[in-house]
């Protein structure tokens, strides 16, 4: 049982930043897709479109140096910050940022995972990571990101999705229908519960170099964008050749089951098809 002391400070920290519009929750509309255990999914409407707070032209401004005061939860290292997200997915989103400049395309290192494994011995749930625009990063600078979830509560939609897979492996290049080749997942023992960040940073890697992102001796940032998502019970990389497909833009947390659908998303296809026939149209095949 976790103490989720994080959580309590982060949905405390909500309340006082929406009063202040530090935080623009998104207004959309949930419509559960439960096709079957291998294909549910949350499919989120947006009802008015997304704000906009840089301008259209000139150089975008970093919004993490400095990040606004009025986001943060705490330190967590010394390199390290939580922050809430600013247009959070629900409330108590939070994103894990360096505090100095580190870009997002670049190979993670030992102290960005000691700061997860920090994190989540008091508050779990799913993390994941967008590595560039074609994985859905919406900013440069490096972060990981955190919805929490509650020990008795699934993780997300397609969990069995990835539980599955595990099945008789320890690890696996994906070599099922259309994703072929292009996932890798593990099994999580006890890396998110000790203090050995080497172990999940050694897991990453491996991972990386099973799915033919490269290794991190050799060249200095993997050499397609991916997506990357951990629980407490499994990792799994995906390796990306496009941002959207359809009018949906995906990222992490479209694997995980999560749609957020505009007004050019083209909703009838998606629910004609399946979701797993839109994840493999933004995968590298």
């Amino acid at each position: 049982m976790k103490n989720e002391v994080l959580w309590k400070e982060a949905l405390s920290v909500t309340q006082q930043a929406i009063q202040t519009s530090s935080i623009i929750p998104l207004d959309t509309k949930l419509e559960v897709i439960n096709n079957d255990l291998f294909d549910s999914y949350e499919l989120r409407h947006l009802l008015h479109k997304f704000p906009l707070t840089q301008n259209t032209f000139g150089p975008k401004k970093n919004p993490f140096i400095p990040w606004d005061k009025e986001l943060s939860i705490c330190n967590i290292n010394d390199n390290h910050q939580l922050i809430l997200n600013k247009y959070p997915v629900q409330l108590g989103h939070m994103l894990l940022i360096t505090n100095s400049w580190m870009p997002q395309n670049t190979w993670l290192n030992i102290c960005d995972f000691q700061a997860l494994i920090n994190v989540n011995k008091d508050t779990t749930g799913l993390w994941f990571y967008n590595s560039g625009p074609k994985a859905g990063a919406s900013q440069p600078h490096r972060h990981f990101q955190l919805l929490p979830r509650a020990s008795n509560e699934r993780v997300c939609p397609r969990d069995h999705w990835f539980k599955s897979r595990l099945e008789n492996q320890v690890i696996k290049k994906g070599s099922n229908s259309s994703f072929s080749g292009c996932y890798s997942i593990s099994r999580i023992n006890d890396e998110l519960d000790d203090s050995s960040a080497l172990k999940l940073y050694n897991k990453y890697l491996e991972l990386s170099f099973i799915l033919g992102l490269g290794d991190v001796n050799d060249v200095d940032k993997p050499l397609f964008p991916y997506n990357l998502l951990i629980t407490s019970n499994w990792i799994c990389i995906f390796k990306r050749s496009s941002e959207s497909s359809h009018g949906f833009s995906i990222n992490s947390l479209g694997f995980a089951g999560y749609i957020l659908s505009t007004s050019i998303s083209d909703v009838n296809w998606l629910k004609s098809n399946t979701l797993e026939k839109l994840l493999s149209e933004v995968i590298a095949k």
